[in-house]
């Protein structure tokens, strides 16, 4: 069973997952950065630029996912250096800080809540800039456009976004339209009319970014047939 609310830091999602039994499954792109809680264990989920497909005996997951761009700062970092990778903490810091931060959670009557603490103690604020670029991508204007808007050039984002997410605002874009594409079609939305709103150019558009992106077609990957 997966669970997820909104977490006291701003821009975060705390969340919990218990498979209900062993096999595959899959994490899906979504621009951020989690830090995770497993089996007495701190982990590190970098950005993913396609599905990251976890397997083996069902174990429970506690999670704290960052806003997009809001994580590197947190763990000391480049996105780029983590992307589409799972590392303990022990990589980024002091293996010595790492074990009374995992005793300190493990010994919680709420992991949950431990985790959400620890990132609240180390929390910085965000940059107001790279908040506005996510806002900008999230909303479907163009890569060019927000640059221009920021008053970047196109190699300063692009340097910007690979420090902050892991890869360039294009494909930030993508992955954010993707996310835009599946909160549609969670809706009942149909395909098409999903393409259309989450700024496809049609519905093959769609369907190849989907497939490309999370390895399974949009109707598989939410259980249902659409048009």
């Amino acid at each position: 069973m997966y669970a997820e609310w909104a977490s006291r830091l701003p821009g975060a999602v705390m969340w919990t997952n218990t498979p209900g039994g062993p096999g595959a499954g899959r994490v899906l792109p979504d621009g951020c950065m989690d830090l995770l809680w497993n089996d007495g264990r701190l982990l590190v989920a970098g950005p993913d630029t396609r599905a990251y497909v976890t397997e083996g005996a069902p174990r429970t997951w506690v999670g704290l996912r960052f806003g997009p761009g809001t994580a590197p700062a947190f763990f000391g970092a480049p996105a780029y250096e983590l992307r589409d990778r799972r590392v303990e903490l022990t990589e980024l810091w002091p293996a010595a800080e790492v074990r009374r931060l995992q005793g300190r959670v493990a010994a919680a009557a709420d992991p949950a809540t431990a985790l959400e603490e620890v990132a609240l103690e180390r929390a910085t604020p965000s940059d107001p800039l790279l908040d506005r670029l996510v806002g900008a991508l999230h909303a479907g204007r163009p890569v060019a456009a927000t640059a221009d808007e920021l008053g970047l050039g196109a190699r300063q984002l692009h340097r910007r976004s690979l420090t902050a997410f892991g890869y360039g605002p294009k494909t930030l874009a993508r992955i954010l339209r993707l996310q835009r594409a599946l909160a549609l079609a969670r809706e009942g939305v149909g395909f098409a009319e999903t393409a259309v709103r989450a700024g496809f150019a049609d519905q093959a558009h769609l369907a190849r970014d989907v497939k490309e992106l999370t390895g399974l077609p949009l109707g598989q990957l939410l259980g249902r047939r659409g048009g």
